[in-house]
């Protein structure tokens, strides 16, 4: 998470990055970009924006030595020597250009941009972007003619969002860099974080609890739903969230002595996260600082709601964690051959 406020370009070029794959080339500028004033106003929000609500950072990647990591490297040129900006800027794209080895992978613009004065950690850095616009937008150009207005359709950069972007901030710990991203054109998962930028989660406390937040998401759906159905699916998410929200710190055995009742389903519990954290390629910690931004962030995507073939959807509260099992009744009628809910209350609003 960054703050913008004080935040300015120094240096922005743009660049065209083609498809490996479909042998169509890229395309460079020479020269940095000249910004008029109502330009330059539209493009530091427009480059940043996206940064100031990320609560994860990632850190830079390689199978042998960081130091060989391509962008790693390419960023630490232009810290340590910003005359080098137009060139490791190219240098940026033939990168990008190398990853784009399949037919679904667009052609686009690639801003590229060092700025001065972002805010993290309450400290004051600078950091290099680099965007990726896929997607153009069509729009209405007026102009005058013989006398009267008249309208072309054009093309352009719709300047709400980027489709995919990166900042790579001056700072870091022993990890290293400090780097964000979004992507919001996610077609491709594996060619913007994996290949492209090499990086991987920071290992800290925001990175603990989503590891864990999700590994609790994806059993729930896959094990308890398919096992026990919907309401039990509900109530486990329902206690999870809870469980973090009353505690500060997590220990995996007291998470798994309060949430589950009975022995059988902590042996599922603990079976399906081994299988996790092979497949994910992370690793549950034990005990974790609890993130309480990730937890707010998460518990917004959680969806609670029973949804019934006839046309009947019961939405519980993620975070009323006893009120399901207090108030909500399940069994079958041998009349109808159907199941049933039978929901109890005081007062209808």
């Amino acid at each position: 998470m960054i703050n913008r406020n004080k935040a300015s370009i120094l240096k922005c070029i743009i660049h065209k990055v083609g498809n490996k794959h479909n042998d169509t080339k890229n395309a460079f500028s020479e020269k940095e970009l000249v910004f008029d004033e109502a330009s330059y106003e539209l493009m530091v929000p427009f480059l940043l924006r996206p940064f100031t609500s990320l609560v994860q950072s990632h850190r830079f990647n390689h199978h042998a030595n960081i130091e060989l990591n391509e962008i790693n490297a390419y960023t630490k040129e232009i810290f340590a020597d910003d005359e080098t900006f137009v060139d490791v800027s190219k240098n940026v794209v033939k990168h990008l250009y190398e990853q784009s080895t399949s037919a679904q992978i667009k052609t686009g613009d690639v801003i590229v941009a060092y700025f001065d004065g972002i805010e993290h950690n309450e400290m004051v850095v600078d950091a290099i972007g680099i965007f990726k616009i896929e997607n153009k937008t069509n729009f209405f150009q007026t102009y005058l003619e013989d006398n009267s207005y008249d309208v072309l359709v054009q093309k352009g950069i719709n300047a709400k969002k980027v489709d995919k972007g990166c900042l790579i901030l001056n700072t870091g710990d022993a990890e290293g860099k400090v780097v964000l991203t979004v992507d919001n054109n996610n077609y491709d998962a594996a060619y913007w974080i994996d290949k492209f930028l090499n990086i991987k989660y920071a290992d800290d406390y925001n990175s603990h609890t989503q590891n864990y937040l999700e590994l609790c998401k994806e059993f729930s759906t896959e094990i308890i739903k398919t096992t026990y159905g919907a309401q039990e699916h509900n109530n486990f998410l329902a206690k999870t969230i809870d469980f973090f929200k009353e505690n500060e710190i997590v220990n995996v055995e007291r998470f798994k002595d309060e949430v589950f009742v009975e022995d059988k389903h902590m042996d599922l519990f603990e079976s399906y996260k081994k299988d996790f954290e092979s497949e994910q390629n992370v690793l549950i910690r034990n005990q974790f600082d609890v993130s309480e931004k990730v937890l707010n962030k998460e518990k917004k995507k959680i969806k609670t709601e029973i949804k019934l073939d006839t046309n009947i959807q019961i939405k519980l509260d993620i975070d009323a964690p006893d009120a399901s099992a207090e108030y909500l009744e399940r069994g079958y009628d041998e009349e109808k051959k159907m199941h049933y809910y039978k929901v109890f209350f005081n007062v209808e609003d």
